[in-house]
């Protein structure tokens, strides 16, 4: 089960780094050109959070099955020297929840603003915002952090 979900966590994460991308990108070419927020636009607004979530509820319960993870906390006064042990034990998922809470609120604002301007400012800001912080928790095979290769 284990691996099952490390793959699963590892493959959705690149659904969600692209509907982010293009989520971003659409907010990006709605405001700077003055576009209408339709239907089509919520859908993505919609989705990207959606698949968020999804990604989530699989690192969540991947969390929880994790050997690395519960080994870090059942020794943390010697698991939080190591940086590769402290980054799946804390950093990770903090950093990563930190960054659902931003695309959660700020899909929630963007539906709840009047103009379709102001719709896209907001995916703009609190998406950006979001795709940095995951870019900076995601275990890339070059992160001075820990490293995971790009599919696992």
């Amino acid at each position: 089960m284990y691996q099952t979900l490390t793959f699963l966590h590892s493959l959705f994460r690149w659904v969600v780094l692209l509907s982010l991308i293009y989520a971003i990108w659409i907010s990006f070419k709605g405001y700077f050109n003055h576009k209408t927020f339709t239907k089509k636009e919520d859908l993505i607004r919609h989705s990207t959070a959606t698949i968020a979530h999804i990604q989530l509820i699989l690192g969540i319960i991947l969390y929880t099955k994790s050997p690395i993870v519960k080994y870090f906390w059942k020794n943390f006064g010697e698991a939080k020297a190591s940086l590769d042990l402290l980054f799946f034990g804390m950093i990770h998922i903090l950093l990563m929840i930190t960054a659902i809470v931003l695309i959660t609120v700020g899909s929630a604002l963007a539906k709840r603003k009047t103009t379709d301007r102001e719709k896209f400012k907001t995916m703009l800001i609190w998406f950006t915002i979001a795709l940095t912080v995951i870019f900076i928790a995601i275990p890339w095979p070059f992160s001075p952090f820990a490293n995971r290769p790009y599919f696992r």
